[in-house]
């Protein structure tokens, strides 16, 4: 049930993933909030009245995604220092107060961080499945958010020296590899596709500025990485659908699929976003799917979803015609900064959740 110790709640579990991934400013930033946000401004009254469960939502950084935007516009002096290391809650409390009419839009939707790192991490998702099924994959994205991760055909990817993809790409992806180089099967993405129910056009400036305002103030490569992704978009664009996931999921399935060809739904961070009858939708759409697939027209399913509890991305397969359980093909890191193949997980301790907050495929 919503209440204002689950909502300060919220931005501990943010502060405990920052400090997992060496985001210290934001980890500082989070725990301020949770211990010492006030009702003084508009939006900190609705950060603690927040009605909803705020870490699905991804509340923190819903607000921080908006703090780090006036960062960027250089609006708040005083938040500049927060953004520099000199993190105060009296201070926070100020800002909020000053700038409720800019920051209040930033909690009314959830982040799209589209980051494309995480194409690092789907990409041995993608590996998993060429090695089961065969080189020839449709990708079908669902959450596409602006597109970036629709470009994992031209990334090229440096997968602890392990080289794949096209040697003259603007962008290389190379997360930190925790393990042995993967042995690459041969692998053609024939196409991409995805929907968004909100898509973002990267190339309005607006909107790069909006994507630029959710990457981590500490995490400067990112921002880096994300203008070439959008300059790459700019050059030749992706093939983005306004549309529901559970419908737009239906009736790809229900196209012709070509001989030789595995079908491919693929999703990061979105699951949490999508309606619970939307998922439903999906799983049962999947399933018989699956049900139909045949191994000249193969079906599978590429998720890289979070395991709240420890703080990092789950990265999983699962295939059809075989129709065996999803298993685990690696985790990682939330931005795919590293990438642990395999299905070993965390040994650390993690932290405590709702039922509510937690993600389940």
């Amino acid at each position: 049930m919503a209440s204002e110790e689950t909502n300060r709640g919220a931005f501990r579990i943010q502060e405990f993933y920052c400090r997992k991934m060496d985001a210290l400013i934001y980890a500082d930033i989070c725990a301020a909030i949770a211990e010492r946000l006030d009702r003084g401004s508009e939006t900190g009254r609705r950060v603690l009245d927040w009605p909803g469960e705020p870490t699905r939502d991804a509340l923190p950084l819903r607000l921080i995604g908006g703090l780090h935007a006036l960062v960027l516009a250089d609006a708040d002096a005083e938040l500049g220092e927060i953004f520099a290391g000199q993190v105060s809650a009296e201070a926070l409390n100020r800002v909020l107060a000053r700038n409720d009419a800019a920051l209040l839009p930033w909690l009314d939707g959830p982040p799209q961080t589209n980051e494309p790192g995480r194409s690092g991490a789907l990409i041995v998702g993608l590996i998993e499945v060429a090695r089961r099924l065969g080189p020839k994959l449709e990708i079908l994205e669902i959450g596409s958010s602006g597109g970036l991760n629709l470009l994992i055909d031209r990334y090229r990817f440096d997968l602890g020296g392990a080289m794949l993809g096209p040697a003259d790409s603007p962008v290389t992806i190379a997360p930190a590899w925790l393990g042995d180089p993967p042995e690459l099967p041969p692998l053609e993405i024939v196409s991409t596709r995805g929907c968004d129910v909100q898509p973002l056009d990267v190339t309005d400036p607006a909107v790069e500025a909006r994507l630029s305002a959710y990457v981590w103030a500490e995490t400067p490569m990112r921002l880096e990485r994300l203008k070439r992704a959008i300059a790459m978009i700019r050059e030749k664009g992706v093939d983005l659908e306004r549309a529901d996931a559970a419908d737009w999921v239906e009736a790809r399935l229900a196209e012709p699929q070509a001989e030789g060809v595995t079908r491919v739904l693929m999703h990061s961070v979105v699951w949490q976003y999508v309606p619970d009858a939307s998922t439903a939708r999906i799983r049962v759409a999947m399933e018989a799917a699956g049900a139909q697939a045949t191994p000249e027209r193969p079906l599978a399913w590429v998720a890289m979803e979070p395991d709240r509890a420890l703080g990092e991305q789950v990265v999983s397969v699962r295939t059809w015609p075989d129709g065996g359980p999803r298993i685990v093909v690696a985790t990682a890191h939330a931005h795919a900064a590293w990438v642990r193949p395999g299905e070993e997980r965390s040994s650390e301790q993690g932290i405590l959740l709702d039922a509510a907050a937690e993600v389940r495929l």
